[in-house]
């Protein structure tokens, strides 16, 4: 159950990014951000009352740390995908992403079979593999794709560090620190969009097309939430964690299909490669 559920969260994200990415390439990327984890907001709360739970003080905390970490990653991922090539910068977040949670299961006992850990190895080659630079002679490297692969290793951190907070919340807390995720990163955001118009003395909330791909990003962005929360309490992080790391095949899928974004041949054997890792941690 765990591995379907970490794959239904790597379709999810990887979709969700591509949206949020590509919304930020026509409106400004706060209020992208604002938009779609105010749409995520309406779903936690939903789920969160149609769960039962049993919520500490704890759970909440962590919840609220996990949003505004998640918040902050999704900021700096949505403009690196809006700067740099989509097929490059999604997999370098999700590499480093899904490196912190594997370290810190391993290191707090977590013991996957040799299995597994072979196909998680293996998933996260792929992901670098996906991640390595294209090479094309006419698009030398620029300022902006540099930058964009810093904001890409800053995303990446805090979603790792996301995942392990929301790891770290009871069973029994039910969906409520995903709700509580979302009212954190609402009222940053909120706070930041604020002083940003009454700077520019305008809006800044995406309109039109991107506000419609801005909140289908929210949606998918908490639905996967839900299911990534659910597929850590149903296996372990060790092998949830490198299922995520799979998300970015499907945005560079997307960004292939839909903006003509060029795909080289290690990507396409990067994504071979995370379906290899799948199949093992699978039948692990």
């Amino acid at each position: 159950m765990a591995v379907f559920l970490g794959l239904l969260v790597a379709v999810g994200y990887g979709t969700g990014d591509f949206f949020g990415g590509r919304a930020s390439r026509d409106a400004p990327t706060l209020g992208v951000l604002f938009v779609a984890q105010c749409t995520a907001l309406g779903g936690a709360l939903a789920v969160a009352l149609l769960v039962g739970a049993d919520v500490a003080p704890r759970d909440l905390g962590f919840g609220a740390a996990a949003g505004l970490l998640s918040a902050g990653g999704l900021g700096l991922l949505y403009r690196g995908l809006a700067t740099g090539r989509m097929g490059v910068v999604a997999p370098v977040t999700a590499v480093v992403a899904a490196l912190i949670p594997i370290a810190w299961g391993l290191a707090t006992g977590e013991r996957p079979s040799a299995l597994t850990l072979v196909g998680v190895g293996v998933a996260v080659a792929a992901g670098g593999i996906v991640a390595r630079e294209p090479d094309f002679p006419d698009e030398p490297p620029t300022t902006d794709t540099r930058s964009a692969l810093l904001m890409a290793l800053g995303a990446g951190s805090m979603f790792g560090l996301s995942f392990v907070l929301f790891a770290e919340t009871g069973d029994a807390s039910g969906y409520w620190p995903v709700l509580v995720a979302r009212v954190a990163a609402v009222a940053a955001i909120g706070i930041a969009v604020v002083a940003v118009t009454r700077y520019r003395h305008g809006s800044i909330l995406p309109r039109d097309h991107a506000r419609s791909l801005a909140i289908g990003a929210g949606a998918l962005d908490v639905a996967s939430t839900a299911l990534l929360l659910t597929a850590v309490r149903e296996g372990l992080v060790v092998v949830v964690a490198p299922l995520a790391a799979i998300a970015p095949a499907f945005t560079v899928i997307w960004a292939w299909a839909l903006l003509k974004e060029p795909v080289t041949r290690h990507q396409v054997v990067g994504i071979g490669l995370s379906l290899v890792g799948l199949a093992l941690i699978a039948a692990g």
